[in-house]
C-alpha cells in the first residue's frame, strides 16, 4: 500500500518538474518575441534616418537634380525605402499585440491552473493517507480488543474450574469475560464498517480523482503546446502580411530604376555643357629663323585686332572643354567646384556664407536631436521598465559623428571665405560699397562666423548685396559716419562718385553670357576697358560705358594693360 502512495507521490513530483519547465519555456519564448520586436523597430528606425539623411536638401540644386532621371530614380527609392521601414514597424506592432501581450495573459492563467491542479492533488493524496491511518487504527483496536477478551475467557474458565474460588468471584470473572467479548464484537463491527468505507475512498482515489487531476494536468499540457504551435505560425504569419506592401516597395524601386534613360541625360548635360564655340583652327608654324621684332606695342589696342595670326606663344588657342574649373563658367545644373572657384568673388562669397549657414542650421537640428535623445536616455535610467538606456547609444554616437562632420565641412567653408573676403581688393571696394558695408564686411573676414555676419540691418542678404552693389556702381556714395577700413595709397579720398580708374583694354575671344549677378555679357571681338585685373580667381572686372560694368572669364580676354595710365 505504502509503495503505491510513494508511486503517486514520485509522479506528482515529476508532473511539477516538467510542468514548471514547460511554462518557463513559455516565458522564453515570449522573450524572443519581444526581442524580435525590437530588432524590428530598431531596424525600421535605421531604414527611416537612412532614406531621411539621402533625401535632397532644399535649395535650388534639388531642382536641378530632378532633371535627371537616374535621380527622380534615386528620390523614388528612397521614398519607397521609406514605405518599407512602416512594414517593418507594423511587424513590431503585430508580434507585440498578437504574441507578446497575449502570452503574457495566459502565462498568468497558465500559472494559476497549474498551482489549482497540483493542490487538489496534494489535497487528495493527504486525505487518502489521512483515511488510511484511521483503518490502521481501527484495525488494531479490534485486534487489542480480541486479545483482551481471549485472557478474560481463559481467567473466568481458571476462576470456574477452582474449587477454593468464590461463587462471588467466578461470576465477576464471567461478567468481565462477556464484556470484553462485547468490546471485540464492537470493535469488529467498527473495522468491518471503515474497511468497506476506506476501500471505496481508495477506489475512487485511484481510479477517478488522481486519473482527473493527471487528466487536466495533460490536457493544460497540451493547450499549452497547441498555443506556442499557434504563436509560431502567427510569428510567420505577421511577416508574411506585409509581404505584399514590402513587394510593391520593391516594385517601385524597381520601376523607378528601368525609368532611367541615360541618352536623355546626357543630352541635358550636352545641352547645359556646350559651349557654342568653334573648334580652333589649326596651329601656324613659327619660323624661327627669321629675325622677329616683338615690343610692347604688339600686345597694344592696335594689334589685338590682329590675334589670330599673332604666333602661338602668345596667343594660346583655348579648348574650351578642357580649360580649368576656376575659369569655367558658372553652370546651370550647380555641378561647380564645391568651393564655387568658377564664380565671380561677391557671388563666390555669397554662396560660401549661404553654405555656411546652412551647415550651422543642420549642426542645430543634430544638436536639438542629441539634447532630447540624453533626456530620454537620463528617464529611462530613472526608470528602467520605461525602456533600456543602452538603446539610445548607437543614436547619439551616430549623431556625434554627424556633427563632427559637419563642424569639420563648416570649418573648411569659411577657410574658403577667409581666403576670397581676403582677395577681394579693398580699392574697388571703398569705391563700389558703402562705407558701412564695407566696414560690416571686414568684421565678417575677422570673426569669421556664420552668425556675425548677419548684421541687424539685413546687409548681408543676398538681396540687400545686390541692392547695396547695384547702388554703389550708380552713384557709390560713402556712409559719412564710418571709416572705410583701407584708404588708396597713391590717390586722394576726395571724390566718392568718381568711377574706377581704367588700367587698361581687352579684346574678347569668345562670346560671354554672363548671366550670374556681377558678371557682365560681351560678344566676341567686343573691345573694353580693364578696371580691375585678375586677382588669382580667373575673373578680370571690365567696363563697357559709364555704367556698364562686370567681371567676365580672364580666359575668355585678351588684356593689354597700360601700367603708367590712370583713366577716368
Amino acid at each position: 500500500m505504502g509503495d503505491c502512495w510513494s508511486h503517486t507521490k514520485d509522479q506528482f513530483d515529476n508532473l511539477e518538474k516538467h510542468t514548471q519547465w514547460g511554462i518557463e519555456f513559455v516565458e522564453k519564448y515570449n522573450k524572443f518575441v519581444k526581442e524580435r520586436s525590437e530588432i524590428e523597430i530598431n531596424y525600421a528606425k535605421q531604414i527611416r534616418n537612412l532614406s531621411k539623411k539621402y533625401q535632397p536638401k532644399k535649395n535650388s540644386r534639388e531642382e536641378e537634380e530632378s532633371k535627371f532621371s537616374f535621380c527622380r530614380a534615386f528620390f523614388t527609392t528612397l521614398n519607397e525605402l521609406n514605405d518599407y521601414a512602416g512594414q517593418h514597424e507594423v511587424i513590431a506592432e503585430n508580434l507585440t499585440s498578437q504574441i507578446f501581450v497575449e502570452l503574457t495573459r495566459y502565462l498568468q492563467e497558465l500559472k494559476a491552473e497549474r498551482k489549482t491542479h497540483f493542490h487538489d492533488g496534494r489535497k487528495a493524496q493527504q486525505y487518502i493517507e489521512s483515511s488510511w491511518k484511521q483503518l490502521e487504527s481501527c484495525k488494531r483496536r479490534f485486534e487489542r480488543d480480541c486479545k483482551e477478551a481471549d485472557r478474560a475467557q481463559q481467567y473466568f474458565e481458571k476462576m470456574d474450574a477452582d474449587i477454593n474460588v468464590t461463587k462471588a468471584d467466578v461470576e465477576k470473572a464471567r461478567q468481565q469475560a462477556q464484556m470484553r467479548h462485547q468490546m471485540a464484537s464492537d470493535s469488529k463491527g467498527d473495522y468491518s464498517s471503515y474497511l468497506q468505507k476506506f476501500n471505496q475512498e481508495q477506489n475512487d482515489h485511484y481510479h477517478t480523482i488522481i486519473p482527473n487531476i493527471f487528466q487536466k494536468l495533460q490536457d493544460m499540457e497540451e493547450k499549452r503546446i497547441e498555443r506556442i504551435g499557434a504563436c509560431m505560425k502567427t510569428f510567420a504569419e505577421v511577416d508574411r502580411q506585409v509581404l505584399p506592401i514590402v513587394g510593391k516597395c520593391l516594385d517601385g524601386m524597381t520601376t523607378a530604376a528601368e525609368s532611367i534613360e541615360p541618352k536623355t541625360d546626357s543630352q541635358q548635360v550636352v545641352e547645359s555643357y556646350k559651349s557654342g564655340f568653334e573648334p580652333p583652327s589649326d596651329v601656324e608654324f613659327e619660323d624661327y629663323g627669321q629675325a622677329m621684332k616683338r615690343t610692347v606695342s604688339e600686345n597694344s589696342l592696335s594689334n589685338a585686332k590682329e590675334g589670330k595670326e599673332k604666333p602661338a606663344g602668345k596667343s594660346k588657342p583655348k579648348l574650351w572643354p578642357f580649360i580649368k574649373n576656376k575659369n569655367k563658367l558658372s553652370l546651370k545644373l550647380g555641378s561647380g567646384p564645391e568651393d564655387f572657384s568658377h564664380l565671380p568673388p561677391e557671388q563666390r562669397r555669397k554662396k560660401l556664407q549661404g553654405k555656411i549657414d546652412d551647415l550651422n542650421k543642420d549642426i542645430h537640428k543634430e544638436m536639438d536631436q542629441r539634447d532630447a535623445l540624453t533626456k530620454m536616455k537620463d528617464v529611462y535610467i530613472k526608470n528602467p521598465q520605461m525602456g533600456d538606456p543602452t538603446s539610445v547609444d548607437p543614436r547619439l554616437t551616430e549623431i556625434a559623428q554627424s556633427i563632427e562632420k559637419l563642424q569639420a565641412e563648416v570649418q573648411k567653408f569659411e577657410g574658403w571665405l577667409a581666403e576670397v573676403e581676403e582677395r577681394m581688393p579693398s580699392k574697388s571696394d571703398s569705391h563700389r560699397r558703402s562705407g558701412l558695408y564695407e566696414t560690416q564686411s571686414n568684421i565678417a573676414v575677422s570673426n569669421n562666423c556664420a552668425q556675425d555676419r548677419e548684421s541687424p540691418d539685413g546687409s548681408y542678404t543676398e538681396e540687400q548685396n545686390t541692392e547695396t552693389q547695384v547702388k554703389a556702381n550708380i552713384n557709390p556714395t560713402p556712409n559719412p559716419n564710418t571709416i572705410p577700413t583701407t584708404m588708396p595709397d597713391d590717390e586722394e579720398f576726395d571724390d566718392d562718385d568718381e568711377p574706377l580708374a581704367t588700367i587698361g583694354t581687352c579684346k574678347a575671344l569668345y562670346p560671354f553670357e554672363g548671366h550670374n549677378e556681377g558678371t557682365i555679357a560681351v560678344a566676341e571681338g567686343e573691345l573694353l576697358y580693364v578696371i580691375e585685373e585678375d586677382k588669382g580667381d580667373g575673373w578680370t572686372r571690365v567696363r563697357r560705358n559709364q555704367d556698364e560694368e562686370g567681371y567676365v572669364p580672364t580666359s575668355y580676354i585678351e588684356v593689354n594693360l597700360e601700367p603708367n595710365a590712370k583713366d577716368s
